[in-house]
């Protein structure tokens, strides 16, 4: 029975430590697809590619898997306490969600699903970080949350630390009644709080302006965001930090030790072994450790002294680096330190991108 089946799935989901579990229908998200062609339309995925690159696909459940009837959707905490920078020397903080591998977590839960529904004859697609479903979307359909004006689904009474994923199913199983109402009301510190005014409209973000998309992205940092980027060197955690159902789960529970920084003048000293070693892990364009190190000295041009020697040695070393990327985003931080006298190095350097920082 339908029923009873769904019931034996969500448990086995919980079983297996998914925080919360739904079921969706597994007809097209049409909704989202308009959503995404929209905005790619308007520019405002700024050549991301994910789920924006086919929305006609990502947002078919029966492209995933042929005959798809129902979504079985999981929700991981990944609520750990925020990154404590009280290091003397510059210390750069990393996004909640990039401290640990919180999707293997939630991969472990969502294969015992497949596990199940394959052991009772059904075929099951196991689908998270990718682009072939939009899993908020699917996370919002199965009612295990709402959008937020952040455009993050909030769990009721949990908020928002959640990795999502689903299970594709041609099983028959028994969908949620319907999406959650909105649970935020008039509040909007997200779009208040963003650092760059990324948020341009409840649950629609400009992906030009979002720090967590930029600090992944190829080419020059933008030069208007890179005071905004503050000591972050990897993601943002601003329009959850300030969201009202996230304070106060903070203030109410022990999440253990705060996440440790990263030293920002070991990283810039560090080979490309020794980057990809400690944080290949994360989305790095073409695994190009360039693309730390240019976070890296945005973040060093924010929070150093220009006058303590290490900071000055790093900069010397970086005006006159190979890479005129890396050349080019230190000159920007020896100006911001009040270091200018430094920029005698680069006087006579032809690169495009140097003479434009000059």
């Amino acid at each position: 029975m339908p029923s009873v089946l769904t019931d034996a799935v969500l448990a086995v989901g919980r079983e297996a430590g998914l925080d919360a579990v739904g079921v969706a229908s597994a007809e097209p998200f049409t909704r989202a697809r308009e959503a995404l062609e929209a905005r790619k339309r308007a520019g405002l995925h700024a050549g991301m590619a994910f789920t924006y690159k086919n929305p006609a696909r990502s947002t078919d459940p029966g492209a995933a898997l042929e005959g798809a009837r129902a979504i079985v959707v999981g929700a991981k905490s990944y609520r750990i306490a925020a990154t404590r920078t009280t290091s003397s020397r510059p210390t750069a903080v990393v996004a909640r969600y990039a401290q640990r591998d919180h999707y293997a977590m939630l991969g472990e839960g969502l294969r015992a699903v497949a596990r199940e529904l394959k052991s009772r004859g059904w075929k099951a697609r196991v689908v998270a970080d990718d682009n072939a479903l939009v899993d908020r979307e699917a996370a919002y359909r199965a009612g295990l949350g709402w959008y937020g004006k952040s455009a993050n689904i909030l769990l009721p009474g949990r908020g928002s630390w959640f990795v999502l994923g689903s299970v594709v199913t041609d099983a028959p199983l028994v969908a949620a009644a319907g999406p959650l109402d909105d649970g935020c009301g008039s509040c909007r510190r997200c779009l208040d709080g963003c650092p760059t005014q990324a948020i341009v409209a409840p649950a629609v973000v400009d992906a030009r302006r979002c720090l967590a998309w930029v600090v992944q992205s190829p080419g020059v940092f933008p030069s208007e965001l890179r005071a905004a980027l503050g000591d972050r060197l990897y993601g943002c955690d601003e329009c959850q930090e300030v969201c009202p159902p996230n304070l106060v789960l903070d203030r109410r529970d022990d999440v253990g030790a705060p996440g440790r920084g990263v030293d920002v003048l070991d990283l810039l000293a560090a080979d490309d072994d020794t980057l990809l070693a400690r944080h290949g892990r994360w989305y790095i364009p073409d695994r190009a450790v360039r693309y730390l190190r240019r976070n890296a000295l945005v973040v060093l041009g924010n929070t150093a002294d220009g006058h303590d020697p290490e900071v000055e040695s790093t900069l010397r070393a970086y005006l006159t680096h190979e890479d005129e990327l890396l050349r080019a985003h230190a000159c920007w931080a020896a100006q911001r330190l009040d270091r200018a006298d430094l920029l005698a190095l680069v006087a006579d350097d032809p690169s495009p991108l140097v003479r434009a920082e000059l």
